[in-house]
């Protein structure tokens, strides 16, 4: 019984840990030249933007920066309207699914928001 316990302990000691996580491990570091300038169409860039999503959202607080320091980091969206900015990641390593990064900005270009969608 005793083995038992120390089984279950175990299992729920790593969801806990990989529930904790989750998001936080980096694929790659994000560097802005490299994130602008790889020929996304190139075998081995298909998912260099991808990789570089945790590293981005965890060591550049993009929320309340400017439109233009958005634009200056990332280079220049794919879809620029009004209120979103929208970079292309590439394949997310999950068959074909790609994702997309969108970045919400209010009247005065300050970002809001962003979600990185999966699809």
């Amino acid at each position: 019984m005793k083995n038992f316990q120390k089984i279950l302990i175990l299992i729920f000691s790593i969801l806990i840990l990989g529930f904790t996580l989750r998001g936080k491990i980096s694929g790659q570091k994000f560097i802005s030249e490299k994130w602008k300038n790889s020929n996304l169409n190139s075998e081995e860039n298909w998912n260099l933007r991808w990789s570089m999503m945790n590293s981005l959202r965890n060591n550049y607080e993009l929320v309340g920066r400017k439109k233009y320091e958005i634009i200056k980091l990332l280079g220049n969206p794919e879809m620029d309207n009004r209120n979103e900015l929208t970079y292309y990641l590439g394949y997310t390593g999950m068959g074909i699914n790609t994702g997309t990064l969108i970045i919400y900005v209010d009247s005065n270009n300050i970002v809001t928001d962003l979600k990185v969608h999966q699809g």
